[in-house]
């Protein structure tokens, strides 16, 4: 053991000398935001933001702090858990330069008064999954592959680079599921209102993954393969497709690492008591170009901000959709911390037409407050999160985003459509004895119309574009919680290192949604949703009654998957296998007319649909791999 102690210290001064990118960020879907979320939880580290992704820098701090910390009565890491520490570190420091063909990469490294580096790589990832329906015996095939042409590097000791091109085919077919209208209710609104009932499509989830998780990483449109032209261009790929994405990122530290400044278009996540469960800021939000600030003198208090522009749903081409989708994204956080004991967060968002608006720029005026300061045109929201831990057992949580309530009426919370909120609580557990262990249980519940807004006439735009949308949304997703609006989740999982360069996990959700296609549509149940703007305290219309109001579907899912990353070879495999069981339930008519007593029929014009409302299963299998990343 004490030749070990030896070792890793001398391994983490030489270490000091070889970080490279120290200030960019590391991607969210990185295995590493798993074990610094478990050491917080036992102990080992000081309190992080949660703003993510981290940087290098941050990262390889907190990998440090790890491996020098008391060993805690339950928190004390194991020798493997040493080892998978230390394989982790390496990964982040910087090798020599020239060509490294092992590692898809050749490095530049100039060390003269201005240290200059550059990396140029490329990297490869496929997602491949495929799903069997018994019910109707059919096979449905997916796949999303992706190659990367990569720079990225340092200009003196303080400044990061990196821009990302990426090329790739993807399959993710849908089945037609029928039309919503995004009002509930008959509007009798003279011509030339904002308030006019629009019927949009209705897609399922994609059929051959496991539902809520394919995320588009294509940017604009797609093209069929070899017709690269206007005529080829599609917004989803029902089949196969190519498409191209982009992604930059400039970074800079400054003032001791006390405020990291940065600029560029990559994912992120702020506010999520668990990796990918933020209501505010989800990962599974689309990048969008954006400037934030992240200040953090001292371990108890930090306090970010971000503003940046959203991107619109090119759904009905590249011309029309933008004239009423201009769109910025304000969010400012603030976070206090108790040692690892407890930790409190808040703050609030602005999703405001783009004009020259200084106040939702600058830090230091909540976006809340300056609405107030210029008038009510634009889409507000509030949010806050309390955890509480005991180190090297788990914690609890709670997280709140408000999007709008109505003072007067907070005793209709659960009732009134007019109260448009989320929350989610959770228990952590840690295991001990298993490296890097832990059971989680969480449940989430996003009331009726959270995360949509009217249309609304501005003064910036002409009229004759039409209201322009302030939903809570770019590019046609949500930027809070990947559930829709009018839904709930139970999740439980199980996550694991057992061994060296290999994690494993089981989940298990039941998922809850009211429908938002067929003849009994629950009112509130999509992102396109518009509440009526009249009678909202009055119109049985506008209640809600959740799994009560109409037909909803339930959704079972279990899987279990892993992912090995071999050490000799620059390849890594992932994959999970399991089932995905859905049914719907209904209530009597009369209770449905109750609620939504103006209710069309459904004009599908003439398009098949395949069943309304009809129970099935399907068993799914995803294999995956990474080259060179």
């Amino acid at each position: 053991m004490r030749r070990f102690g030896i070792f890793l210290a001398l391994y983490i001064i030489s270490g000091a000398f070889l970080f490279a990118q120290t200030h960019l960020s590391v991607p969210l879907s990185h295995p590493v935001y798993s074990i610094l979320d478990q050491a917080e939880t036992r102990g080992l580290v000081s309190p992080l933001p949660a703003v993510k992704p981290y940087t290098r820098g941050r990262v390889l701090a907190a990998i440090d702090e790890i491996l020098s910390a008391k060993q805690l009565r339950f928190g004390a890491i194991s020798l493997e858990e040493r080892r998978i520490l230390i394989n982790m570190r390496e990964e982040f420091t910087q090798r020599e330069a020239g060509l490294d063909l092992g590692n898809g990469v050749y490095r530049f490294n100039n060390d003269s008064d201005v240290r200059f580096s550059m990396d140029m790589g490329v990297y490869a990832e496929s997602l491949n999954s495929v799903a069997y329906y018994p019910d109707d015996e059919n096979t449905h095939l997916g796949t999303d592959t992706w190659g990367t042409l990569y720079l990225k590097g340092d200009l003196g000791e303080n400044f990061s680079y990196n821009v990302d091109f990426s090329a790739g085919f993807m399959k993710a077919e849908r089945s037609f599921l029928g039309t919503y209208d995004t009002y509930a209710t008959e509007m009798n609104e003279p011509p030339g209102s904002k308030n006019v009932n629009r019927r949009v499509d209705v897609y399922s989830q994609p059929l051959a993954f496991f539902p809520y998780t394919y995320q588009r990483r294509w940017d604009g449109f797609m093209f069929s393969i070899g017709d690269i032209g206007a005529g080829s261009m599609n917004t989803w790929p029902e089949s196969l497709f190519i498409a191209a994405s982009m992604l930059g990122e400039l970074s800079t530290s400054v003032f001791g690492d006390m405020l990291l400044l940065r600029a560029g278009r990559f994912q992120r996540e702020w506010g999520g008591m668990m990796t990918g469960s933020s209501l505010v800021f989800n990962s599974a939000a689309r990048p969008f170009v954006a400037m934030e600030a992240i200040f953090n003198p001292v371990t108890w208090f930090s306090f970010s901000s971000i503003t940046g522009v959203l991107e619109f749903d090119n759904h009905d081409g590249i011309t029309s959709p933008a004239r009423t989708f201009q769109n910025a994204f304000s969010l400012q956080q603030i976070e206090l911390n108790y040692g690892n004991y407890l930790h409190a967060s808040f703050g609030s968002t602005a999703i405001w037409a783009k004009r020259f608006e200084l106040g939702y720029i600058f830090p230091l005026i909540d976006n809340f407050f300056y609405q107030n300061y210029i008038g009510n045109q634009d889409n507000m929201a509030v949010h806050f999160n309390i955890r509480g831990r005991y180190p090297g057992l788990g914690g609890v949580w709670f997280s709140f985003f408000a999007d709008e309530i109505e003072v007067s009426s907070i005793s209709r919370l659960f009732e009134l459509d007019r109260h448009m909120f989320a929350y989610q609580t959770g228990l952590q557990f840690i295991i001990p004895t298993l490296p890097f262990a832990s059971l989680t249980a969480s449940y989430t519940k996003i009331e009726p119309y959270n995360y949509t807004h009217e249309r609304e006439f501005l003064p910036w735009y002409e009229r004759s574009n039409g209201p322009m949308e302030q939903a809570y949304v770019n590019s046609g997703v949500s930027l809070g919680h990947y559930l829709p609006p009018n839904s709930d989740e139970v999740k439980l999982r199980f996550d694991i290192r057992p061994i060296l360069r290999t994690s494993a996990h089981w989940q298990y959700q039941l998922i809850r949604h009211g429908v938002n296609f067929g003849s009994y549509q629950v009112a509130g149940s999509s992102l396109v949703s518009e509440l009526d703007p009249e009678g909202r305290s009055d119109k049985d219309s506008l209640r809600k009654d959740f799994l009560k109001d109409g037909t909803y579907q339930w959704m079972h899912i279990i899987k279990v998957g892993a992912e090995y990353r071999f050490g000799a070879l620059p390849l890594t495999i992932f994959g999970q296998a399991g089932i995905a069981y859905s049914y719907f339930t209904h209530v009597r008519d009369d209770v449905y007319n109750q609620y939504n007593p103006n209710q069309r029929a459904q004009a599908l014009d003439g398009r098949e649909v395949l069943g309304e409302y009809r129970t099935s299963t399907a068993y799914i299998l995803t294999l995956g791999f990474r080259v060179f990343r």
